[in-house]
């Protein structure tokens, strides 16, 4: 998945939700999963072999749909004279547009961003696009945990999601005045209960790391003091989790505002997961943001001509962003307007009128704003970075800033 750009990630998932919400009829929708090694003649015969099971079906509608979908995928596949290097996906069927006789054909044929390791024919009520689902999810974990001698959090990273496991507070006291031999009884009972606390810290993380540990790429840990040094210097954690700590930071702060910091001051130990890179690129359009004449634009009108401009040096767009771009045209004067809706709904709803002669605007065009946005960049070399929201730096995106934001290459002033 690493040389899979941010843009085709994204435009894979999203032609993946568009998959899984189409339904058949009946079971007539046929997906088909070609590794690379398979050879295609065979693919051929199954899908002739397949074509004649198919006369069994009752329906006579489902019957010549699937055989038509059949017929479809043999076409497609004399196109290749060999499966591409990660194999090929197809999708076909007839979808429903509305009631019975709307029905469609529709074909999708994908490469995958990895490797398909299994042949599948399967033939439903709906497209079979777990295995994809499955190629595009983080499998690499991280732990990352944060100790001292008051409070200790551990949580796991994932991708670009963090999750707090859990968080233990110790009741250990702190110095104690009286002197002689009260002094240093009570100094072993202090010594006992940080003893006890780290104790129970390591057991709690043995809890919920070692079940991820074939995924678990690596542990860090990190904290104000030498508390998390002695942590690990102490056989507190168990044996295969202690090998998988890669690095121990010093922090600031502790809890989850400690947990966020360990991920930030482990960027070169956790560079090659997206989430680095998006907080990067986020970091970077915040200090720009609050420059002077810093090179930063947010919001879709202003983004929108400085891509026209050319000014764009790095689009940022929030993988939440639903909103639609919409071309209304009067019937009357032929006056056209460039309308931005949030849904399908809001559009329907609309009776907006024409300026010049008062007739209702119809809408004529459709286009997702993040498409309109991609084709703008597109055209002047701009690169696109999607954004999470699985991340605070994504959500910060998403909701501060309309979930469209650039960094420019020259200072714009308006």
């Amino acid at each position: 998945m690493a040389s899979v750009s941010s843009k085709e990630l994204y435009e894979f998932k999203k032609t993946l939700k568009e998959l899984s919400n189409k339904r058949g009829r009946g079971t007539e929708l046929v997906s088909v999963y070609i590794p690379p090694t398979k050879q295609l003649s065979d693919v051929g015969k199954h899908m002739r072999d397949e074509m004649g099971q198919s006369a069994n079906i009752k329906s006579k509608q489902t019957r010549k749909n699937v055989q038509s979908a059949i017929a479809v995928i043999l076409e497609s596949i004399k196109l290749y004279r060999q499966p591409p290097e990660n194999g090929l996906v197809l999708f076909v069927g007839m979808i429903p547009k509305g009631g019975p006789g709307t029905e469609k054909m529709e074909k999708y044929v994908l490469e995958p961003p990895e490797p398909v390791q299994t042949y599948w024919y399967k033939c439903n009520n709906e497209f079979f696009v777990e295995p994809l689902e499955y190629m595009i999810e983080e499998h690499d974990v991280y732990g990352v945990a944060v100790i001292d001698r008051n409070e200790a959090t551990y949580g796991t990273l994932k991708g670009k999601k963090e999750t707090i496991l859990g968080h233990l507070t110790s009741g250990v006291p702190g110095k104690h005045k009286a002197g002689g031999q009260s002094q240093r009884r009570f100094d072993r009972v202090i010594e006992d209960l940080a003893h006890q606390f780290l104790k129970r810290i390591g057991d709690h993380m043995n809890e919920a790391y070692l079940p991820l540990k074939d995924d678990l790429k690596g542990i860090i840990l990190g904290g104000p003091g030498f508390t998390k040094k002695d942590f690990y210097d102490g056989d507190y954690l168990q044996y295969e989790l202690k090998d998988k700590v890669i690095s121990i930071v010093d922090t600031s702060y502790t809890g989850e505002e400690g947990i966020r910091e360990v991920i930030t001051k482990s960027a070169d130990d956790l560079e090659n997961l997206d989430v680095m890179h998006e907080k990067k690129l986020v970091q970077r359009f915040i200090k720009e943001l609050i420059k002077e004449k810093g090179l930063a634009s947010y919001g879709e009108d202003e983004v929108r001509r400085n891509l026209i401009m050319g000014a764009v040096d790095v689009l940022l767009l929030s993988e939440d962003l639903t909103s639609m771009r919409k071309k209304f045209v009067c019937s009357g004067c032929g006056q056209e307007e460039n309308i931005t809706v949030k849904s399908q709904a809001e559009a329907d709803n609309l009776t907006k009128k024409c300026p010049n002669c008062g007739e209702i605007l119809k809408e004529q065009e459709s286009i997702d704003l993040d498409d309109e946005f991609v084709e703008l960049a597109e055209e002047m070399n701009t690169d696109v970075e999607f954004i999470s929201t699985e991340t605070e730096e994504g959500m910060q995106i998403f909701r501060a800033f309309g979930g469209i934001a650039a960094i420019l290459r020259y200072y714009v002033d308006y």
